[in-house]
């Protein structure tokens, strides 16, 4: 069953003008205070959660590994007017890619479990040889010491509406036995009362706790400046969200 982030024309359905006005929000709150002005994302993807940075004044840079979503970036960035600069990469090896070093370099959407703990832990180490000094790390990632504590099994979402078409999404998440957990995701598009079309997903997760990515971030020299929920408006502490983030700056 094909990924979904190889359909990049179905994920921004979960997106929209509110989705990028509560992130733009978001980043005003989170990068407050900080002398960042240069920014990479080595997870930018579709651009859903970065290109808020552009329109707020940052110079953003972005990769991925997935040369469709990326694609679907750039056509985001020209239609905004936002000049964003792009490559592919494999965000483990993002030291070896990107053309410079940055104020921020960034890991977005819950990209980092994708891969095994001990490739998070690599890949981290990797964005921090591209940060300036005393510049910043950050990542936002799903609740995964909520999620596996709980061993939840379905996750609903709000359905999302472009115009007269209703998209609903519903995720049954599989537990196995070496910890990982694949995503079943089902796409539902309707419009006047009929479903036009269903699209169904697969992602294999590799959940990684807080703690392995905040002792990773000490270990490298750095000092934890924001935990919050994501976004970062959201009326709860970030130990009891579905989704936090984490700003760390580099002494």
């Amino acid at each position: 069953m094909t990924s979904l982030y190889n359909r990049a024309d179905v994920y921004d359905l979960r997106f929209n003008q509110q989705g990028w006005d509560i992130f733009r929000e978001h980043y005003r709150n989170i990068f407050a205070g900080t002398d960042i002005r240069t920014v990479l994302d080595c997870s930018i993807g579709s651009g859903n959660l970065t290109l808020e940075l552009a329109e707020l004044g940052y110079r953003v840079t972005g990769s991925d590994l997935n040369e469709s979503m990326l694609s679907r970036c750039r056509e985001k960035a020209e239609k905004r007017g936002l000049a964003v600069e792009l490559f592919r990469s494999d965000f483990r090896e993002i030291d070896r890619t990107a053309p410079e070093r940055y104020d921020c370099v960034m890991s977005t959407g819950n990209s980092l479990p994708y891969v095994s703990n001990q490739d998070v832990v690599r890949t981290l180490t990797a964005m921090d040889r591209l940060v300036t000094p005393g510049g910043y790390l950050y990542l936002d990632t799903r609740n995964w010491d909520k999620i596996t504590a709980e061993k939840q099994q379905y996750y609903f979402y709000r359905p999302m509406f472009h115009d007269s078409l209703r998209v609903d999404t519903i995720q049954f998440w599989e537990h196995h036995g070496d910890g990982t957990i694949t995503f079943h995701i089902v796409f539902t598009l309707e419009k006047e009362g009929k479903i036009l079309q269903r699209e169904v997903f697969q992602e294999l997760y590799h959940p990684i706790r807080r703690s392995v990515i905040e002792n990773a971030l000490r270990e490298m020299g750095y000092q934890l400046q924001r935990l919050a929920p994501h976004p970062a408006q959201a009326p709860f502490p970030a130990e009891e969200s579905e989704w936090y983030c984490i700003l760390a700056k580099k002494r």
